[in-house]
């Protein structure tokens, strides 16, 4: 998982991303290509 200040160009990596927020914070998740996660922060 990358940790990233912002995930604008991460969440464009892939089509299939998807940002959602989980415990106050805002993460990239991808169902059908799983090595595609981020974590803001």
């Amino acid at each position: 998982m990358k940790v990233a200040n912002s995930l604008r160009s991460l969440k464009q990596r892939h089509r299939d991303c998807r940002v959602v927020r989980r415990k106050g914070r805002v993460y990239v998740i991808n169902k059908t290509q799983r090595r595609y996660k981020a974590r803001q922060g």
